[in-house]
């Protein structure tokens, strides 16, 4: 019974979880705004150091992310749906490691993402709050996919941890990568992560271009041309250059 009432919030959560991002950006940015301070250290080297790991954690998150789409079968692991579906069920590549590739991915993007606001405190709360709720949803999906997959479901599940990897046991993609997918899947995510690292350093800078020092200008520069090249794949997408990418 508690089982199924977990499942039951995984998925209201499922059906939600596109918003969280959007949420821990917002709040990156308004916390930088307001404090103005890099990190949570008494030493200016010290908060750029936590700065950087930020961007660090953040991309290191983006790169799981992209690895995991770009080898995930087709008509799995899709983009924000109302209900969890699966063609087939992925057990090489990264989901030999861990179940939930994606949001392992997730869970550490949004916590670098939560760093560059310079709060340790925000950071741990996003941390978190993003376990609880992949979680859940990780939940949701499991018990649909038991109920598609039956015994296969339970032979992977019962080696391979959901959310925290294991470091052995690796399995050899059944797919060759799918850079189109790749692309298709995850050039919103790259988008948002250079959104969230120009962001929060603008923020530093009271939104003030003019302020923004010289040897920093360059995140806004890289900013500018990620926000070109995800137009550029936005176009793509209008015109079905993704479609048989699902």
């Amino acid at each position: 019974m508690y089982q199924h009432e977990l499942a039951r919030s995984g998925k209201f959560l499922f059906v939600i979880r596109g918003a969280y991002i959007y949420a821990t950006i917002a709040g990156a940015i308004a916390i930088m705004w307001v404090f103005r301070d890099f990190g949570p250290f008494a030493t200016e080297a010290a908060d750029r150091a936590w700065f950087i790991a930020g961007i660090a954690v953040a991309t290191l998150g983006a790169v799981i992310r992209i690895f995991t789409s770009g080898w995930a079968a087709l008509g799995t692991s899709g983009r924000v749906k109302a209900a969890a579906e699966a063609a087939e069920l992925n057990t090489t590549g990264p989901y030999s490691l861990v179940r939930n590739p994606l949001y392992v991915g997730r869970i550490v993007n949004y916590t670098g993402m939560a760093m560059l606001s310079g709060s340790w405190a925000f950071a741990v709360i996003v941390l978190l709050l993003s376990i609880l709720i992949y979680e859940r949803v990780s939940i949701y999906e499991e018990e649909f996919l038991r109920g598609k997959f039956g015994q296969a479901h339970a032979d992977w599940a019962k080696d391979v941890p959901a959310l925290f990897p294991r470091f052995h046991g690796w399995v050899s993609p059944r797919y060759k990568f799918w850079w189109k997918r790749m692309i298709w899947r995850e050039r919103q995510k790259v988008f948002l992560l250079a959104t969230s690292i120009a962001g929060t350093l603008f923020a530093y800078y009271g939104f003030d271009l003019g302020a923004v020092s010289t040897d920093r200008m360059w995140v806004l520069q890289t900013w500018a041309v990620v926000a070109g090249l995800f137009l550029l794949t936005e176009i793509g997408s209008w015109t079905g250059y993704y479609k048989d990418m699902r």
